[in-house]
């Protein structure tokens, strides 16, 4: 058992605790709070003077995807040779030895929810991971949590040079709707098939990969900068009565009424850097503060490797500047990109039951430039202590 003690408490989904306790037994949180009853046996962390935090979680990148410093041969995040590639699982182009996920842990992020880029119309699918192990079959929280699909520049930039379709936007949209009309096809005769055999269709790799989007068991992941891109994402979604997560969503400040409307979460970001292109022209911190105030649940990435993914901390930190509330910031990068991912119940929070993912901080990552990362703990076990600050 570990007992961290003398901390700063932020349980994210409850109140702050000035002088608490989280109790960690089984690699599970066992109670979190003050004056708590602390067995004899336990291994004490003395976190006086720290913040005491959940892990924190990454909603959208290409941790393990994009190797950090090795080129072509660590790029495996798009196979951008045919733009309709739902059967390609982010779990087999994964590489846990990847300089990245020790970037995440000394960082404080233990969920990174990762998959494929965004060259292809449908990329194929999103998993929620732990950043620390050896088999990523064993850092899986949730394999699928998504299905990536992408509107806008790049498909059109990746195809245009290859010479074929899409190369333009009704493109993209066309090749969307081709797909899910034929994977809700694909769908219809598999359950009639139950009853009329001849129904049965000859299995597609392609549509099959579609049924648990097409079952509402997951959402697209849409990629989608520019409002018109946004606005094309939902117009699909409710075409087919599907769910979907509106991804980067750069230019969502200019539509907050609309959002609103249509209520879907915002993944904000990456929004530190430069405008690397067009559709990036109106990119602003102050986005998440104006789509939390419509109403909408937000989170904020890092979308790894565009930004180091130990530095989700300070995107957030900028929102803060830009008008964000620290609480609604630290939601941001905890509790909610968990719950629009599905792995709510088990991280982003400190709660009991939960997952006993945890990060212990001197100073604040969201406010202080010279904070630093104390300790890491991932499913109850300390993966990274730093040997500069005393705990």
């Amino acid at each position: 058992m570990l007992a961290i003690i003398n901390g700063y408490v932020k349980t994210i989904c409850g109140e702050d605790i000035e002088n608490g306790q989280v109790l960690v037994e089984n690699g599970k949180i066992k109670a979190v709070g003050r004056d708590l009853e602390i067995p004899a046996h336990a291994e004490i962390i003395d976190a006086k003077g720290m913040l005491v935090t959940p892990g924190l979680v990454d909603g959208h990148c290409h941790i393990g995807l994009f190797e950090e410093g090795i080129g072509f041969e660590g790029e495996d995040g798009n196979e951008d040779v045919e733009p309709i590639t739902p059967q390609l699982r982010a779990i087999d182009g994964i590489n846990p030895m990847d300089q990245g996920f020790r970037d995440a842990i000394e960082g404080g992020v233990t969920t990174a929810v990762t998959g494929p880029g965004s060259a292809n119309v449908i990329g194929g699918s999103f998993l929620a991971m732990k950043t620390y192990g050896k088999k990523v079959d064993d850092m899986v929280i949730k394999d699928p949590v998504a299905m990536k699909i992408a509107f806008g520049e790049n498909p059109k930039r990746v195809y245009n040079e290859q010479h074929k379709s899409p190369v333009t936007r009704m493109a993209v949209a066309a090749m969307l709707r081709e797909t899910l009309y034929e994977a809700r096809q694909y769908m219809e005769d598999l359950e009639a098939s139950v009853e009329d055999p001849d129904r049965k269709p000859d299995f597609d790799l392609k549509l099959d990969a579609m049924l648990p989007v097409m079952k509402k068991e997951i959402p697209l992941k849409a990629h989608a900068h520019r409002a018109d891109d946004i606005f094309t994402a939902l117009r699909i979604a409710k075409e087919f009565d599907l769910d979907i997560t509106l991804d980067h969503c750069t230019e969502g400040h200019l539509i907050p009424e609309e959002l609103a409307e249509a209520g879907k979460a915002c993944l904000i970001g990456p929004t530190f850097g430069p405008r690397t292109k067009y559709e990036l022209r109106n990119k602003s911190f102050e986005t998440p503060k104006i789509l939390a105030d419509a109403g909408l649940k937000i989170a904020i990435i890092t979308d790894s490797n565009v930004i180091p993914i130990q530095h989700i901390g300070m995107c957030a930190g900028m929102a803060v500047k830009a008008g964000l509330s620290e609480k609604e910031a630290w939601k941001a990068i905890t509790i909610n990109p968990a719950e629009i991912n599905g792995i709510g119940s088990r991280v982003g929070s400190l709660e009991p039951g939960k997952d006993a993912d945890i990060a212990i901080f001197r100073g604040n990552p969201l406010l202080d430039v010279d904070y630093e990362t104390a300790m890491t703990i991932i499913d109850g076990k300390v993966v990274y202590k730093n040997n500069k600050v005393s705990i």
